[in-house]
C-alpha cells in the first residue's frame, strides 16, 4: 500500500462514471495517484448507485467485499446515489466503512478523503449537509468521462419530471443545467485531445437550459457544438481531428420540439440517433407511473421524426409489472413495439423504491407474472432488432474503431451509443480512434459483421 493513492470503483449509469472520473480528477490534483489493484491503495472509494432495488444490492455487495478485506492503515469511503439516500443505513449495514459522502456533494471528495485520514474515528465521517440540487462549484473538474475516442459529458444533472416510480428527484433533487460556456469549452478541450464522439447526458438531456431561462436549450447546445467545437464530418476515411460524432441520450417524450428535430435533421454532426425512454405505451399505465400519456402526441412524433431525419435510429425503454399492470394494458405495450419496430428496446422488471410516488401502489404484480412478460416482449424484440439489422446488410456504414482482437476490428456505427447497444464486427484492421466505411456482410440481433472498404484496411 502506498501513501497517497487511491482506488475508485464507479457503480451505475454513465451519469454515475461522469461523477466517478470528476472526483478523480480532483484526487489527482491533490497529489493521489490512481491505482488498479486495491490492495495497494491508501484510500477506496466506491461511487454506488441507488436507483432500483438490483443496484442497491451490487452497491452494498461491493462495499461489503472492500471493507471485509481493507487492510490496515486503508480507509473505505462510500459515496454517490445510495449513500445520498441511505446513509446511516448503508454505515450499519456495513462495518468497515470509515467516511459516507452524498452524490449532491461530489465535489467535496478531497475535504472528505482528509478528514477520513486524520483518523481513526469511533463512527463514520458523514458528508451529508442540506443542499437541496447537486452543487454547482465544480472546482474546475471536467463534468466527462473519456473512453477510447468517445466522451461522455453531462449537461446538467437532477430532474424536475415527477414520474411516480423514479427516485432520483429525491437522491439529486431538481433539474440544474450547467453554464453553456461551461459545456462549449469542455466539448473543445476533448476535440483538442483528438476524440471523435461527444455523447450528451443528463437525467433528461430535453429540459436542458429550462431554469437558465432558456427555450430549446438542448437545440441551441447542439447548434452551438455544430459551430463553435465539431469540424466538418468527412463522408468516408477516417480524416483525423474534430467532432464528428454528437449524439443525444436521454430525451423526455412531450419534450423532443420541431427545433430540435430540424437540428437532427440538418446538422451532419448531430447523429440521426435518440434515445428516448417510453416507459409504457398503455394511458392507463402511463398515467398510474405520472408519465405522458398521449400516446397520439408519441406517434406523430415518432412518425414526424422519421420522415424528417433520414436513417433516424431509435432507442426507449419500457418498465413490465408496474403496480395495476393488467394483461390488457401489457397486450398494449407488446403491440406498439411489434408496430413501431424500434432498432433497440430496454426492458426492465418494476423495482419498488419505497418514497417514491407509486409506494402507496405496493408490488402486486407477482414476480413470475413480471419475469414472464418480460421475457414475450424482449424475445419479440430481439427478432425485430434481428430484422432492422438485416436490412442493413450491403450497404456501407461509417464505423468509429474502439479495438482489434483476433484478426477483428472492433466498433460502433451511429446506431450504438456506447455501453448500451450493439458492435461492428470488422474483418481486418483498422486504425483505433478513426471512423472507417465498413461494408456490411451479416447481422445478428444486437451486432453487425462486415469488412473495411479500402483504403480503411491498415497495411501489416
Amino acid at each position: 500500500m502506498t501513501k497517497n493513492t487511491f482506488h475508485l470503483v464507479s457503480l451505475g449509469c454513465a451519469k454515475n462514471t461522469v461523477d466517478s472520473d470528476s472526483m478523480a480528477q480532483l484526487l489527482l490534483r491533490d497529489g493521489y495517484r490512481s491505482m488498479d489493484d486495491p490492495s495497494k491503495a491508501a484510500v477506496l472509494i466506491v461511487n454506488t448507485c441507488g436507483f432500483i432495488g438490483p443496484a442497491k444490492e451490487e452497491s452494498y455487495r461491493v462495499l461489503d467485499e472492500l471493507a471485509k478485506s481493507k487492510l490496515d492503515g486503508q480507509v473505505l469511503i462510500a459515496a454517490g446515489c445510495l449513500t445520498q439516500r441511505y446513509g446511516v443505513e448503508v454505515a450499519r449495514k456495513v462495518p468497515g466503512i470509515d467516511g459516507i459522502l452524498g452524490t449532491r456533494r461530489w465535489m467535496d471528495i478531497v475535504q472528505v478523503v482528509r478528514e477520513v485520514r486524520k483518523g481513526p474515528h469511533p463512527e463514520p465521517i458523514y458528508h451529508l449537509p442540506e443542499t437541496a440540487t447537486v452543487g454547482t462549484d465544480e472546482y474546475d473538474a471536467l463534468r466527462v468521462s473519456i473512453a477510447g475516442a468517445s466522451a461522455y459529458i453531462k449537461v446538467a444533472d437532477g430532474c424536475r419530471r415527477p414520474c411516480a416510480f423514479c427516485a432520483i428527484p429525491l437522491i439529486k433533487g431538481t433539474a440544474v443545467s450547467r453554464p453553456i460556456e461551461s459545456i462549449i469549452h469542455e466539448a473543445r478541450t476533448l476535440r483538442d485531445a483528438g476524440l471523435r464522439e461527444l455523447v450528451l447526458i443528463a437525467q433528461d438531456t430535453t429540459d436542458y437550459g429550462h431554469d437558465l431561462g432558456m427555450k430549446d436549450g438542448l437545440a441551441i447546445l447542439l447548434e452551438r457544438l455544430c459551430d463553435e467545437v465539431a469540424e466538418p464530418a468527412p463522408l468516408h476515411g477516417g480524416s483525423e481531428g474534430g467532432l464528428d460524432w454528437i449524439r443525444v441520450m436521454y430525451a423526455y417524450p412531450g419534450y423532443v420540439k420541431d427545433r430540435l428535430i430540424e437540428v437532427m435533421a440538418t446538422r451532419k454532426q448531430v447523429l440521426p440517433y435518440l434515445d428516448m425512454p417510453l416507459q409504457h405505451a398503455h394511458p392507463k399505465t402511463l398515467y398510474r407511473m405520472m408519465r405522458p400519456s398521449n400516446m397520439d402526441w408519441v406517434y406523430k412524433t415518432l412518425g414526424k421524426m422519421r420522415e424528417a431525419v433520414k436513417d433516424l435510429s431509435m432507442r426507449t425503454t419500457f418498465i413490465v409489472g408496474y403496480p395495476g399492470e393488467t394483461e390488457e394494458e401489457f397486450q398494449a405495450l407488446y403491440d406498439f413495439v411489434k408496430e413501431i419496430r424500434f432498432d433497440r428496446v430496454g426492458t426492465f422488471q418494476f423495482s419498488f423504491e419505497p418514497g417514491t410516488t407509486s409506494a402507496p401502489l405496493g408490488d402486486p404484480v407477482p414476480a413470475p407474472v413480471k419475469q414472464e412478460r418480460y421475457e414475450r416482449l424482449m424475445e419479440l424484440q430481439q427478432n425485430i432488432s434481428l430484422q432492422v439489422n438485416q436490412s442493413y446488410v450491403g450497404k456501407t456504414l461509417d464505423v468509429l474503431v474502439e479495438g482489434f482482437d483476433n484478426g477483428l476490428s472492433i466498433g460502433r456505427s451511429y446506431r450504438d451509443a456506447p455501453e448500451i447497444d450493439g458492435l461492428v464486427l470488422v474483418e481486418g484492421q483498422a486504425k483505433v480512434g478513426a471512423i472507417v466505411p465498413v461494408r456490411i456482410s451479416g447481422a445478428m440481433a444486437y451486432d453487425l459483421t462486415g469488412a473495411l472498404v479500402e483504403p480503411a484496411l491498415i497495411k501489416l
